[in-house]
């Protein structure tokens, strides 16, 4: 039987799944499931909208969203953020003027007597009501909650071996961050997500083959570190033991 490596929920550190409570809340949950990495590569976890971005069920659309997505990411880099936005703004003003000044020609000498060309986009509800940003906030929070206590816990090393690999991880992104900026992980992050999901719905047997002997494996050397440490297993019971003896001799 083909093992499936990517878990159905995220665990937090005191063994609490995230997860949203149905199937169709989860479909119009917007940042529920793209907050769980997992979910990127389950479908069924995201909101329809991203789904069918990240999976290029429109291909006009997705090239779409990652070419404009991507210039702006690129552009970026050359100039700064207040620039960009300038540029843009002013690129969609003059884009929406022409257009709106040709529409009112046209209409003067057709003597159609049109309104005006954005009229249901003017007239369409945008306000963000208080029940949606009321859901919105109880999606986002319990992750945030979930990051602040296992980042507590391994900060106040509650864990060794676990403090220690949380060590190895972020020394290791010293070196990440003197070969890439902040920017530039975002671009990766960003074209991955259009690329790794589709990649991986095509691939899905082989990967989780591969990704299942590689969990294997990585859980085989964990266990063989975990009974080096020395507060784990028989050694933080015999190191408990020694100190409730040592308390209770005090108090006698």
């Amino acid at each position: 039987m083909q093992a499936d490596y990517l878990p159905s929920d995220p665990v937090v550190s005191n063994g609490e799944s995230v997860k949203p409570t149905s199937t169709t809340e989860n479909h119009h949950s917007l940042f529920g499931g793209a907050l769980d990495p997992y979910s990127w590569f389950k479908p069924e976890r995201l909101h329809p909208r991203v789904e069918s971005l990240v999976y290029w069920r429109n291909p006009k659309v997705s090239g779409a969203v990652l070419g404009v997505g991507l210039a702006l990411l690129l552009s970026l880099t050359y100039c700064s953020l207040i620039s960009v936005i300038a540029y843009v703004s002013l690129a969609v003003l003059v884009g929406c003027g022409g257009f709106r000044l040709y529409r009112a020609v046209l209409a003067a000498v057709n003597k159609t007597g049109e309104g005006h060309p954005f009229r249901d986009l003017l007239d369409k509800d945008i306000a963000v009501s208080s029940d949606r940003a009321a859901s919105l906030a109880q999606q986002i929070v319990p992750h945030i909650n979930a990051s602040v206590s296992e980042l507590r816990r391994l900060f106040l090393v509650e864990d060794i071996l676990d403090s220690f690999k949380f060590g190895v991880m972020v020394w290791a992104l010293t070196y990440v961050g003197a070969i890439f900026n902040g920017l530039t992980l975002v671009i990766l992050a960003f074209v991955s997500a259009f690329t790794l999901p589709r990649l991986y719905e095509n691939n899905k047997q082989q990967i989780d083959k591969n990704l299942e002997l590689a969990r294997a494996k990585f859980a085989e050397i964990n266990a063989k570190v975990q009974a080096f440490n020395p507060l784990s297993g028989a050694a933080a019971k015999k190191l408990a033991g020694s100190t409730a003896g040592s308390e209770d001799k005090k108090e006698n």
